[in-house]
């Protein structure tokens, strides 16, 4: 019997914490990680079995429906021990289940591999039960080489090969030292340059390419669990800001033991921001420490040389576009062009795009035809197609947020809007449909969308469903990111703006604004909060919150919070520092409060070197203006939480003490900076909410 509250229905509010918790953000039940056969015809993909099951599971999509090829509660045998390199690799990925998080397939899509607990399975998916695959140790990342003939994984920081044929199991790169490893993506690839993997396999299976990480330069720092002291910490390998990164080198391995290092300046560009291997060989991207230079590298296989096939240059930093470089089958280099305020398509080292359509993801390359994301209006993103002939085709519909996959004649349409999600493959004349198994809210949303001040800031109004006009004043909360990381203003029922409706039917008008600084908007818009990542980005909310109350006579001014998780934690801080007149109490979650306390790679991106411009740190630092505090805050933080250290909230505590100013810490025991416990992310959004009434003079609304 479903139990779940009516949604719109004061049970359905008062039950929307738990349901929110126990669906880890709704995400559970949505499927994802789409592999098409190459015809189209069919589709590989990773879902759980339901909306609170977190136990992720492998099915395949055809004409004749949906198919469960791989339950991990079914594989037998007892539960392994999750390998700490995959916690790693899980925590930077933002990945909230278990079982079975990721796999590979050969080229043709005839077999799969997986791993679940660090042991290792292999599907035929022409026919037959997962088979497991013994291997040297607990396996992370495993890779089926184009052909489909061997397996590609880590173990104990050392690269191996398995075939899948004899079995025959071959370490091809073992560490030379405790700090060294073979195979996997360092910290700031996979946190801040969306590099997530660390070796790729030629397309004849007989070598791949494998980054070398030695973390011996970087400064040790130590996370530890307080609520468990028989626990010893972990050790973090942690770059901060001005500090030294680890040595990345890059490797050509044959699967019979040969090898050869990929050279190139790495003083000049030490960080390694994209790898891959076609038909061409291998390309790898290569970015100078002050991110203003980024080079665009072929590499021969054999020698390890390498020649530069384009260089990319911006006086504030080069953008990282996920999904580039690539290259076409005549060999032209798809890439992006920063031209005036708009981020093109380029192929062949020329813009393809007309101005004003951003380009944010390159999904793939097939023969001349790039497909990609990107977006004319910021708030929403659609699925494109480029040909040299058709141009730029706008392949889906209606408003949202749209991304997909196109193999053969079949096109994969993944569509996320106001109602919820709906994923189609389209092939030879017949669509097949997708089961979503995500819990539906028992919020609604009722947004109003804004266009604030000169500048044009994507804004959304969010008021309870009660609320009739002129009944009454209501609190106001914003609830930005407002950050180079990510957009909240879109067209789609994203986690953030049902939240957001939640604290609105608990009585209050929710404002959510993106404002200088974040992505969508085109280079000038992003790079616009250069060397002062906080200025803009205050002021923006200022002007959003004016704009809303144009539109809400009913806002009230004088009961205005803010609440932000990382860096709309930051700018929660910063906001109620710099405008007490403005901004009434705030939430800050997980914010960095001292810019030198973050990694290289982000920080330094946006602020520059430390040693070279100390002002924009201190410019971007609330923990230098503690002593302004005036109004309520409460600080959040994950102790477990090894991308936004826990330092950042103790430290600015300790100036807010130092300078007598009250406040409050709530400190959440084993969280990362994503807190995953249901138990504790329930819990917060109420501890939240009584925090705001008790801040803002407040009482719950009326049952309705």
């Amino acid at each position: 019997m479903d139990t779940t509250p009516a949604p719109g229905t004061t049970a359905g509010r008062h039950g929307f914490p738990a349901q929110y918790a126990r669906t880890a953000r709704f995400s559970l039940g949505v499927p994802r990680a789409f592999v098409l056969a190459p015809d189209g015809r069919s589709a590989l993909f990773l879902r759980t079995r339901g909306p609170q099951d977190g136990t992720g599971c492998l099915w395949r999509v055809d004409a004749a429906g949906e198919h469960l090829l791989a339950d991990p509660a079914a594989l037998g045998g007892a539960p392994g021990e999750v390998p700490e390199a995959e916690r790693v690799r899980r925590e930077r990925a933002r990945e909230r289940t278990s079982g079975i998080t990721a796999y590979s397939t050969d080229t043709a899509v005839r077999r799969a591999v997986f791993a679940v607990d660090g042991a290792l399975w292999r599907l035929d998916l022409t026919g037959g039960e997962p088979r497991p695959v013994a291997t040297a140790g607990p396996v992370v990342d495993p890779r089926l080489d184009p052909t489909g003939r061997r397996v590609a994984y880590v173990t104990g920081g050392a690269l191996h090969v398995v075939d899948l044929e004899t079995g025959a199991d071959r370490a091809l790169a073992v560490p030379e030292a405790a700090e060294v490893t073979y195979g996997l993506a360092e910290h700031v690839a996979a946190e801040s340059m969306y590099r997530y993997r660390g070796h790729w396999w030629a397309p004849d299976g007989e070598r791949l390419l494998a980054a070398r990480v030695d973390t011996s330069p970087v400064t040790r720092w130590w996370i530890a669990d307080p609520a468990d002291p028989a626990r010893p910490p972990r050790e973090l390998a942690y770059p901060a800001a001005g500090t030294a990164n680890a040595e990345v080198t890059l490797h050509v391995l044959g699967t019979g033991g040969t090898r050869a290092e990929v050279v190139w300046d790495r003083k000049g560009y030490e960080y390694l921001t994209s790898v891959a291997w076609d038909a061409h060989g291998p390309l790898l991207g290569v970015q100078s420490r002050d991110q203003r230079s980024l080079l665009l590298l072929a590499a021969d296989p054999d020698t390890g040389a390498t020649r530069v096939l384009h260089e990319r240059r911006d006086p504030a930093w080069v953008q990282i576009v996920v999904g580039t470089p690539a290259r076409t089958a005549s060999g032209a280099l798809v890439g992006t062009a920063d031209e005036g305020d708009t981020r093109h398509l380029s192929v062949g080292g020329r813009p393809v795009t007309p101005e004003g359509l951003q380009v944010h993801e390159v999904v793939s390359v097939d023969g001349e035809s790039v497909l990609f994301v990107g977006s004319e209006e910021p708030t929403e993103e659609h699925l494109w197609s480029y040909d040299p002939g058709a141009g730029a085709v706008r392949l889906s519909e209606g408003p949202g947020v749209h991304t997909g996959q196109r193999a053969g004649d079949g096109l994969l349409l993944a569509s996320h809007t106001e109602d919820g999600h709906t994923f189609r493959l389209r092939a030879g004349g017949e669509e097949l449909a997708v089961e979503c198994l995500a819990a539906e809210p028992v919020v609604r949303l009722r947004p109003t969308w804004l266009t604030a001040g000169g500048h044009g800031i994507r804004t959304v109004l969010l008021l309870p469903s009660w609320y009739e006009p002129g009944s009454g004043r209501l609190p106001v909360l914003m609830a930005p990111y407002a950050g180079p990381a990510q957009q909240l203003v879109l067209r789609a029922r994203t986690s953030a703006l049902l939240t957001a409706q939640w604290f609105a039917e608990e009585g209050f008008a929710v404002v959510v604004a993106d404002g200088r600084g974040t992505p969508g908007r085109g280079p000038r818009w992003e790079k616009s909060i250069h060397k002062d990542s906080l200025g803009k980005p205050v002021e923006d909310q200022v002007t959003a919150l004016h704009a809303a109350a144009a539109a809400c006579p009913d806002l009230d001014l004088d009961r205005v919070a803010i609440r932000g998780w990382s860096f709309g934690g930051t700018l929660a801080t910063a906001a109620v520092l710099r405008r007490p007149d403005v901004f009434h109490a705030a939430i800050s979650g997980a914010g960095p409060s001292d810019q030198r306390l973050y990694d290289t790679h982000w920080r330094e991106r946006f602020l520059g070197h430390p040693d070279e411009d100390p002002a924009a740190y201190e410019r971007s630092s609330p923990i230098g203006e503690a002593a302004s505090l005036r109004r309520p805050l409460l600080l959040v933080h994950g102790l477990a939480d090894d991308n936004v250290v826990v330092a950042h909230t103790l430290r600015m505590s300790a100036a807010l003490l130092a300078a007598g100013r009250y406040h409050q810490v709530l400190p959440l025991s084993q969280a990362t900076h994503a807190p995953s416990d249901p138990v504790a992310m329930e819990g917060l959004l109420r501890h939240q909410l009584g925090f705001l009434r008790a801040s803002l003079n407040t009482s719950p609304p009326a049952a309705v």
